[in-house]
Formats: C-alpha cells, structure tokens, sequence
C-alpha cells in the first residue's frame, strides 16, 4: 500500500461529477477495499479526534486495506492543515484541499472520485454521527447490500436532544420528500442521512448533479442501488465547532427534490433520449417572459412621458428589453459559461451577438404568424402564440450553439 507522504495534498479532481467505473492510474496491488470520505468545514477542533478513531476502528477489521480522505472546502481555521500534519502518524489519510468549489455534496463526489476503494462511504467531520457503526455498515455490505445506511428511524436509532421544532422540519422534509420523490424516499427510512457506504460500481459512470449537502438523495436517485440495508444509529450532539444546519439547507433540500423529480422521471428520460438542456431552457423563457414586461414599461414611458414617436419608441424599448434578457442571460440561464469568458470585450461580443440571433428571432416570428394566419387561416392569437415559441426556441438553441458555448466540460443544465 503508497503511503502518503507529508506535505503532499491530493489533486481535485475537476469537470463532470461522475464517479470512475475502476480507480483510475492505481496498481491493483494498492486497491483497496474501503474508501472513507469525511468532508469538513472548520472542524479543526475534531479532526484529529476523528482520525485517530475511525483509525483504531478500522485497522482492527481491516488492516492496510483502507484509507480515509479528508476533503477540506479551504477552512479559515486550516482544518486542511491540521489534517494534513496527521499523514505522518496516519498513513491511511489522504487530504484534499478544495479552494474553487463549496459544498458538501460534491466535496463527497470529488472525495470519491479520488478513491480507490471498492466500497465508497462518507461520516460527518462533526462526531455526530458514532464511529462504532461503521463495522456494522461493512458487514451488511460483505453480506451482499449495494447500500448500507446508517438511520436515525430503525430499531437501535434516534436523535440525543433535538428540539421539538428540529424534529418537526426533519419529519417534514421527510415527508414532503415521500410526496414529491416517493420512488427514491421510499426505498429508505432516513433519507436525510449523510452516513452510508455503496458499492462503487452501482454508482460509476453516473452523472451526479446534487443541490446542498444531502448526497444520499442522488445515490439513490441515480445509481443503480438494487438491494438497502438499514442499521439504527444515535445522532449525537456535537462537542465542538459549529452546527451548520440554517433554513438554507432545507431550501436547497426541497430545490434537489424537484430536480431528481425533473431530470429520473419521464421528463428526464424524454430529455436523456433527445440531448435538450431543459433545465437551462425554462431559465431562458423566464428571463423572456420578464422581458415582456420590460417592453411594455419602457415604451410606455417613452410614449406618454417623453412623448417620442411610435418607431422609435418601439426600437428603443425593444432594444432595453434585449439588454435585460441579455444580462439575466448572462448572469442566470449560462451563468456557468459566462464566469468562464470574462472580461468586457467578451461580453460586448456576446451582447453584439445576442442582437443579431433576437433580430433574426424577430423575423422568423414574423415569418411564422404569417404562414400559419394569412397562409393555413390559423386563429391569429394562437399563431402568434406559436411563432413565439418557434422564435424562443430558434434564440435560446442558438445563443446556446453560437453566444453561450461549453468549451471545455459539456453540462445539459
């Protein structure tokens, strides 16, 4: 087994969240069994009890035949550091300091894809959750589960001194979850853990895409998880640090929720089969329809308070409700592409050329109205509605092909 050397960081991975079928540039003498990812955020106060824990725990069940990664979102306290200090006494550990990306869920899915373990798992950094129960996660995997889950609502499970409004909003979730997403919340009694192991080859090659800190969702609503073991475990109060639960994380919850519920049910698999970015689409026809309104109110304006003519009142507030669809645009819709071309000469040059695709939009739309009103006889309300859509979908495809382009990591939201 490669021991770590002091002072080295592991590389984050980057691109696509998308665990490898093998572990990638490793000998298969230096594969292992166990790959345990335990992602912090300013847990410098606890990251060395936990080491030295799961570290007695595991070397007792499986000696040399696993390895703890810290994943570390660049802590203000040098979590990372003081993880990384410990790599002489712990050769087992494997640090990785993320400075570009936040978040738990995808620290998880970076951690993983830098693993070279057969089974990937995740515990908090907090001692929250109780290291003992990690040996009863191993045995129901080596008994044949893709998923084994430590939970909080079976026989042996529970909560040390939650707050009666604590424990209503976890219950809510959880049911509002069972609502929404009942194929992957049904499958198991806490789906808000953050405490599992799964066999690496039910979730390799799938693309994760999770909002917020709860990955579980996206195992089980993505990876091809047959056979779940539960096994109860005692959420604890933590010693020291801070609790990171706020009313974000719920938001975000109910956020992941409805995009499982988009992207694994029909319409996920009708957009899978056509390569449409949906997602992206919707977030172009909203800042569209806001600009509906922008027209209106600039050429009002100009109309009855500055009383310009009617052309170049027409021009003029069609022109700022170009601008303001190109700034949402930009910002919002292909937000991720734009902070990868900066400055303001690019942005001029996506300006200029968002122009010129909504000039062209404009005539297909006057193209399409008069085929279907003056040509086939169509209700001209409904034509008009029609050669909208025609127009929406010819600006956002193109802004898309021609403004927006993925140059280096394709992405379909």
């Amino acid at each position: 087994m490669n021991i770590n050397p002091f002072n080295s960081l592991l590389t984050v991975p980057t691109g696509t969240l998308k665990i490898p079928e093998v572990t990638q540039n490793i000998d298969e003498n230096d594969a292992i069994f166990l790959s345990l990812v335990i992602p912090t955020y300013k847990e410098r106060d606890n990251i060395e009890k936990i080491v030295s824990i799961l570290s007695t725990l595991l070397d007792e069940v499986m000696l040399n035949n696993y390895e703890l990664i810290i994943v570390d979102d660049d802590s203000p306290d040098l979590t990372w550091q003081v993880a990384q200090s410990l790599v002489p006494d712990y050769p087992q550990l494997r640090v990785m300091r993320r400075v570009e990306e936040r978040g738990l869920s995808s620290a998880v899915i970076r951690g993983w894809q830098a693993a070279r373990g057969q089974i990937l798992g995740v515990i908090d950094g907090d001692l929250q959750h109780p290291p003992e129960v990690l040996t009863q996660l191993v045995d129901q995997i080596k008994a044949g589960a893709d998923l084994a889950l430590a939970s909080r609502h079976v026989d042996g499970g529970g909560v040390s001194s939650w707050s009666v409004v604590r424990r209503f909003l976890s219950r809510g979730a959880q049911v509002l979850g069972l609502i929404i997403l009942p194929g992957v919340l049904g499958r198991v009694t806490d789906p808000m853990s953050g405490y599992f192991m799964v066999r690496r080859s039910a979730i390799a090659d799938v693309t994760m895409n999770p909002v917020g800190y709860k990955i579980l969702l996206e195992v089980i609503g993505r990876g091809n998880i047959r056979e779940i073991a539960e096994v109860g475990y005692v959420f604890c109060e933590r010693n020291e640090g801070e609790s990171k639960v706020t009313w974000k994380q719920y938001i975000e919850y109910i956020q992941h929720l409805i995009r499982l519920r988009v992207s694994t049910g029909r319409l996920g698999k009708i957009r899978q089969k056509i390569n449409f970015p949906i997602g992206r689409f919707l977030r172009f026809g909203a800042v569209g329809f806001s600009g509906v309104f922008v027209d209106l109110a600039i050429f009002h304006l100009l109309r009855t308070v500055i009383t310009l003519g009617l052309t170049r009142s027409t021009i003029l507030s069609a022109e700022v409700a170009i601008l303001n669809n190109f700034l949402w645009n930009d910002v919002w819709t292909f937000g991720d592409i734009s902070r990868k071309q900066q400055g303001k000469r690019q942005r001029l040059k996506r300006f200029l050329k968002f122009n010129v695709v909504c000039l062209a939009g404009i005539i297909i739309q006057a193209l399409v109205i008069n085929l279907l009103y003056n040509s086939l006889g169509m209700n001209q309300y409904l034509a008009k509605l029609m050669a909208i859509a025609v127009a929406t979908i010819w600006n956002f495809w193109v802004n898309l092909k021609l403004n927006w382009r993925v140059t280096d990591v394709s992405k379909s939201e």
